[in-house]
């Protein structure tokens, strides 16, 4: 039992049918925004519109994703985290029906805005519900396969969407979610564990501040990303700064504030949370970094540098997956701390490569990524969920969606500056810099070994 009255866990044979029912939709969302980002030129020369406008087919999704996410985590702590996962799965089921019948960019981009709704109601309570399919002894396991699913999804996407561009419009891209939809809603009805509910009323107010706080603040960065003028962005940040003030003012005192100050009492869970947002700073430095540095710098075609790129999400697909598993049996903290260290040592190698490098060596170097990422990730993720009380479930998972997209801005946002500074070697200097934030993460994760696990306070 965990403590609240739930089973650690479902049953053996209910168990493999709620992960399907849990990880489809993982999968659908994942791979929807590979396939965005590659069918973006298709998409803006179809509708008649530039490049710099078609962005927002992918700002809209991202910005309403982080935007949500706490706010969706904290009411799956009140309404049930399956009930929130299933009604935002037909929340993203019917925006990707929008998605398909959308006639022009603001129509679509509209649509795109529901989707990231219904997505980021999947993604804030998605580790919580693996906590209570999974026994607390095989929560790597769990965590694993979710790690697995996420990056074959992101490795595959592109793969997927020029094949299915060649064989029919890009309509087709998300007329394809509603099947999967469908399915996955079916079986998650029957098959999704029931979870705790708090009794506390959900606070709307807090939640337009958390929504302003976050979107304001992304915007911002993402636009000096862009290379949006000072003029637009500082505003915009400081306007997210504005309604955090706001926010942490009206949550003080909350037995579950939405953004969870709480649980980073737990020194655990607070330096997992730092690891974390290091860490994905550091793959953000490297997928938006790696091509400038391999068309640019090595001078290798387009075509070639996806084939590059290809290793690291590959190696992390197979090492998420096991590194799951040993999360089980061996410290987490150690195992995510040799991952970053070897996710540095990568990066580094990467920034050394020789002025002509045969495939070989690049190949090898970008596995070392990849695999070192993929250490990292699932022990992290156990971690996370494992030192926040289960009836705090929700707020953790909306932590770890957090980390990653405010870690994945951060890092592109900082790209951008390397290459403002560095010129011609701003790539490098972008994989130099990456190789840090990844050594420091790699220190916090090391760090929770002597971590208490929880406070007296939130283990009451």
């Amino acid at each position: 039992m965990t403590g609240l009255g739930f089973p650690d866990g479902l049953p053996p044979g209910r168990r493999g049918l709620a992960a399907v029912a849990q990880l489809l939709p993982v999968a659908m969302s994942t791979l929807d925004i590979a396939i965005a980002n590659t069918a973006l030129p298709a998409i803006a020369a179809d509708l008649h519109t530039n490049p710099e406008a078609a962005i927002w087919i992918i700002n809209a999704y991202q910005l309403a994703l982080i935007a949500t996410a706490l706010a969706f985590a904290a009411l799956g702590e009140i309404a049930g985290h399956k009930r929130v996962f299933l009604y935002g799965l037909v929340l993203f089921t019917l925006a990707s029906v929008g998605c398909a019948c959308s006639w022009s960019l603001a129509s679509l981009t509209v649509a795109r805005i529901f989707q990231g709704v219904g997505g980021s109601a999947l993604m804030s309570v998605n580790a919580a519900l693996i906590r209570f399919i999974y026994p607390e002894a095989q929560l790597g396991k769990g965590t694993g396969l979710n790690v697995l699913v996420v990056a074959t999804s992101l490795a595959v996407g592109p793969t997927v969407a020029s094949l299915m561009l060649a064989i029919g419009p890009w309509p087709l891209l998300f007329a394809i979610n509603i099947p999967v939809g469908i399915f996955s809603l079916a079986l998650g009805l029957k098959m999704l564990p029931d979870t705790p509910r708090s009794r506390h009323r959900f606070d709307f107010i807090l939640a337009l501040q958390n929504a302003g706080a976050f979107g304001f603040f992304i915007l911002g960065l993402s636009g000096a990303a862009h290379g949006v003028s000072a003029k637009i962005t500082l505003p915009e940040i400081a306007a997210g700064l504005i309604f955090g003030a706001f926010m942490l003012r009206r949550q003080a005192g909350h037995p579950a504030p939405m953004l969870p100050v709480d649980l980073f009492k737990i020194p655990v869970f607070a330096l997992s949370t730092v690891t974390a947002l290091c860490a994905f700073a550091t793959q953000s430095f490297g997928f938006v970094a790696l091509p400038f540095f391999f068309e640019q710098v090595l001078g290798r075609s387009q075509i070639e540098t996806g084939f590059l790129i290809t290793p690291w999400p590959i190696a992390l697909a197979l090492t998420g997956a096991l590194a799951g598993r040993l999360s089980d049996r061996f410290p987490p903290p150690v195992l995510g701390g040799a991952g970053l260290a070897a996710l540095a040592v990568g990066m580094v190698l990467l920034a050394l490569l020789p002025v002509h490098p045969s495939v070989a060596d690049i190949v090898w170097r970008m596995a070392i990524c990849g695999a070192g990422f993929g250490l990292f990730q699932s022990p992290n993720l156990k971690m996370l969920m494992a030192s926040a009380p289960p009836r705090r479930a929700g707020g953790a998972s909306g932590v770890i969606t957090i980390a990653r997209l405010s870690g994945q801005t951060i890092g592109a946002a900082l790209v951008a500056l390397c290459f403002f500074i560095g010129g011609h070697h701003g790539p490098v200097l972008a994989l130099v810099l990456g190789a840090l934030f990844a050594a420091a993460a790699s220190v916090a994760s090391f760090a929770r070994q002597l971590a208490p696990a929880r406070t007296a306070v939130l283990t009451k």
